[in-house]
């Protein structure tokens, strides 16, 4: 649901120029905050205007989805402070930049929906018991608050789909993170849409019962998101299929007889890749080495989001076998290891 890497690596042969790269990291930065702000801005709106109508219009559907939003507003408030923080350039301590906050920053929201799922279903559970027993007398909520719920779901509409796209072009953990909330908030504010028109209609348990569904499909949302960001973390490797595409720009390069191996990381959404060529065992190092600068410039020009690439090459001869190494002409019928 939430993969920044798909199966198809997004190539574009002569796309930039390697010293373009510093300019689109900077706009890819400036896109990513502003749909972390954007949807703060926007919380924090809908925070207010729900759970003031909630109290004056006697909607526990409305006034519970204006708890949420302020949940949101807070997770918000600190997803914010990360992105800023993973915007800072590369140091001495962190040579490749400090993106991997962005996937700090999707944990964070991972939890903070967890959280909500769980304590709107508990919520929902207590209420429809409440109301099975006679302990509430829920007699319908004001038209305004119907109001209210459907102007939430067509803001949260335009957001989710907004922040998915920007989070898919920039391949944010963090945004992509808040714009499957912004959905959820969708599920949720039609929930109350449903509970309040049922209850103005005099089937009030209907309102909690769909909180509970809801819940559970937040609670999905939450895990994956969770799933995502934290794979990310402990640096899991990319497909095969990045090996591949990886294979196909470098095999035809000149002088390189061979792709042996390919070991690429993650960064937040930037790639570093270990690649190790076989190149004709009689050239010598000065040769050796220009070989491998053309492989490396080809990618870094080829792959979008390819921070750096460090290559190593093997001698080979046509027939030949080392046990140190697979450059052996004879078996070109091996994918290379990734």
């Amino acid at each position: 649901m939430l993969s920044r890497y798909p199966d198809q690596v997004n190539l574009s042969p002569g796309h930039r120029n390697l010293k373009d790269l510093p300019m689109i990291h900077k706009q890819r930065n400036h896109k990513s905050i502003l749909a972390v702000y954007i949807g703060l801005v926007a919380n924090f709106f809908l925070a207010a205007l729900k759970t003031t109508i909630g109290i004056m219009g006697h909607s526990p559907a409305l006034l519970a989805d204006g708890i949420n939003s302020t949940s949101d507003v807070a997770y918000g408030i600190v997803v914010s402070v990360f992105m800023k923080l993973s915007s800072k350039p590369p140091d001495e301590e962190h040579p490749y930049g400090h993106s991997q906050m962005e996937s700090i920053a999707a944990v964070v929201v991972g939890a903070f929906v967890i959280t909500t799922a769980i304590a709107i279903f508990w919520d929902s559970v207590n209420s429809v018991f409440d109301l099975y027993v006679g302990k509430e007398n829920f007699s319908g909520a004001a038209v305004i608050a119907l109001w209210v719920a459907l102007f939430t779901v067509a803001v949260k509409i335009l957001l989710t789909i907004w922040t998915l796209a920007i989070g898919r072009q920039t391949r944010n953990t963090a945004v992509l993170a808040l714009g499957f909330d912004h959905r959820n908030d969708i599920f949720s504010a039609l929930a109350a849409t449903i509970g309040i028109s049922f209850g103005r209609l005099g089937y009030p348990w209907i309102d909690p019962l769909a909180g509970a569904i809801v819940s559970l499909i937040i609670l999905h949302t939450g895990i994956e998101i969770l799933r995502e960001s934290t794979s990310d973390l402990m640096d899991t490797i990319p497909g095969k299929n990045l090996a591949k595409q990886i294979t196909d720009i470098v095999n035809p390069i000149a002088g390189v007889r061979k792709t042996e191996e390919i070991r690429a990381h993650r960064f937040g959404p930037y790639l570093v890749a270990n690649i190790t060529i076989c190149v004709d065992g009689h050239l010598n190092v000065a040769q050796g080495d220009e070989i491998a600068t053309r492989v490396e410039n080809k990618l870094m020009e080829d792959i979008e989001f390819m921070r750096k690439v460090h290559v190593h090459y093997h001698p080979t001869v046509q027939g030949s076998f080392s046990p140190r190494h697979s450059c052996d002409l004879s078996d070109n019928t091996e994918e290379p290891g990734i």
